[in-house]
């Protein structure tokens, strides 16, 4: 057996583990995991967790914030949910439900028990998208709990292995709008970079 052979065998019985996994039992939806991984990826989309629309569905990003993203990044569907080229990876892989101000924050358990797992099955990633203040605080650990706006106005720092950025939610038009910046200056720099690496 190969070590090509062992290593697949290894990815498959991991991401099958984690499509079966029930630490959330207790969601208001029930557990069902969503991510997108394959070795090959260059690009990792690290985000909060799955919001309603996308446990439905059972596809990342399929909404209006996933056009945005696109938008951004520079690149159509196909190119999108590629696994060979982008990897998917939320904080929690589950719908968490939802509270006075919106989703809930995604459950710690999730990435304590499977990010550092899958992120090791990622040895090509050259960049990574960080959007959200728990993606952030988990990828970027040394940023004395700094606000979005403040890590994302910093992105040079972290650049061009990783890239801080705001969610693409419509919930943040009025952020969008304030920040002109965003648009003016890192987006030609993000799609400049992922049509290299792509």
């Amino acid at each position: 057996m190969t070590d090509q052979t062992i290593e697949s065998i290894d990815i498959t019985s991991l991401l099958t583990a984690v499509r079966g996994c029930t630490l959330c039992e207790g969601l208001a939806l029930g557990p069902k995991p969503i991510l997108q991984l394959n070795p090959k990826a260059k690009i990792l989309i690290a985000g909060q967790a799955p919001g309603r629309k996308t446990h439905y569905k059972g596809i990342p990003f399929d909404d209006p914030s996933g056009d945005r993203l696109r938008s951004w990044m520079g690149v159509d569907r196909r190119v999108f949910y590629d696994a060979s080229q982008i990897a998917i990876l939320p904080m929690a892989f589950c719908y968490p439900g939802t509270g006075k101000g919106g989703d809930l924050a995604p459950p710690t358990q999730c990435a304590e028990h499977w990010r550092s797992a899958l992120l090791s099955l990622l040895p090509n990633l050259e960049l990574s998208l960080i959007i959200g203040q728990y993606a952030l605080d988990w990828h970027l650990p040394g940023r004395a709990r700094s606000t979005v706006t403040e890590t994302v106005s910093q992105w040079q720092h972290y650049w061009p292995q990783i890239l801080p950025i705001p969610h693409s939610s419509p919930r943040n038009n009025r952020w969008l709008k304030t920040n002109p910046w965003f648009a003016n200056e890192v987006l030609p720099v993000l799609k400049q970079q992922i049509t290299a690496l792509l």
